[in-house]
């Protein structure tokens, strides 16, 4: 069986509207450490128990499994966090796509009010008076400041490393006719025969424009995000979204920005339905189900760190 990426590149098949993951080398590991620890560093939230791994868990496919997202004093979001694997690879982040790259991003939970509740300062603060991390930000930066576009940086360089390899379709793209079987490959002849490889394409198999909720037939979404609109103000981008990435979306439920859909049955269909305009037979939604089962990687191999105590250890006071 093939194995690695760069066997994938070279032996991918030509022409299809997918494209292979691909591992990025590492560019710089102590800020790739630095950004894994605090990924999971809850003292970036104002409360002291919330991290980025709280919305983005990477031990079920970098997703939370609920409808939204539980942020600071219990409050709920108001969109369903979106996956942070393979997330390299969008034009922007966030459903509403506010955030220009994973470095802007990884500022904007932290400050958020309903979100990790803190703000820049005040996790800056905080960072700096843990003796732990200047050794971290020293070999990552050449110096131990700890500055909130450092935090930022090195967040983001561990996102990046974030990607899901060798599924197996991607197995299939690189050659091996066996990887998929017979309903899976079905699956996907339908997958580009029914138009949704139009705004599902590129490694990511989304990620890469933006699309109205409700294309074909308006889509009635219990949540109050308005998607583009809130960044554009432009009347025209009500209601217009990121197209999500597909890649492990069996991990990833419940579905669409509002996390109103469970099953990917059910997201098939009503994707069909508001998007296409088609209504799938039962045995076209199997096919192609199958197909997006097949999207799932290998998952991020992640040593959890352990992150430094918040002050130096203090001497045992003595027995006597």
């Amino acid at each position: 069986m093939l194995t690695t990426t760069l066997v994938l590149i070279a032996l991918a098949r030509q022409g299809e509207p997918i494209q292979p993951i691909v591992e990025k080398p590492v560019v710089n590991a102590a800020q790739v450490e630095l950004g894994k620890a605090l990924f999971f560093e809850p003292r970036l939230s104002k409360s002291g128990f919330l991290s980025c791994n709280s919305c983005h868990n990477l031990a079920t496919g970098g997703a939370d499994n609920l409808p939204s997202s539980i942020g600071h004093k219990w409050n709920l979001g108001p969109i369903n966090a979106p996956t942070v694997l393979n997330s390299s690879y969008a034009l922007a982040q966030f459903w509403d796509g506010r955030a220009k790259d994973l470095v802007e991003q990884a500022g904007g939970p932290v400050a958020n009010p309903g979100e990790m509740g803190s703000t820049h300062d005040l996790a800056v603060k905080v960072l700096a008076s843990i003796p732990g991390y200047g050794p971290s930000f020293k070999a990552a930066y050449g110096t131990s400041d700890v500055t909130m576009a450092r935090v930022q940086q090195a967040i983001a360089a561990f996102e990046e490393t974030l990607v899901t390899p060798e599924s197996p379709f991607d197995l299939w793209l690189a050659g091996d006719d066996k990887a998929l079987s017979a309903t899976e490959l079905a699956g996907y002849q339908l997958f580009k025969e029914k138009g949704c490889a139009g705004c599902h394409n590129g490694p990511a198999v989304g990620g890469t424009s933006f699309q109205k909720m409700g294309l074909v037939k308006a889509y009635v979404s219990p949540s109050k995000a308005e998607g583009r609109y809130g960044v554009t103000k432009k009347p025209e981008d009500r209601f217009v979204f990121k197209v999500p990435t597909l890649r492990n979306v069996a991990l990833t439920y419940p579905y669409f920005h509002d996390g109103s859909v469970w099953t990917l049955e059910e997201a098939v269909t009503l994707m069909g339905r508001h998007q296409l305009g088609v209504e799938l037979a039962a045995g076209d939604v199997e096919k192609l189900v199958a197909f997006l089962r097949s999207l799932t990687g290998r998952q991020p191999q992640i040593t959890l760190p352990i992150l430094p105590p918040s002050a130096a250890k203090t001497p045992k006071p003595n027995a006597t």
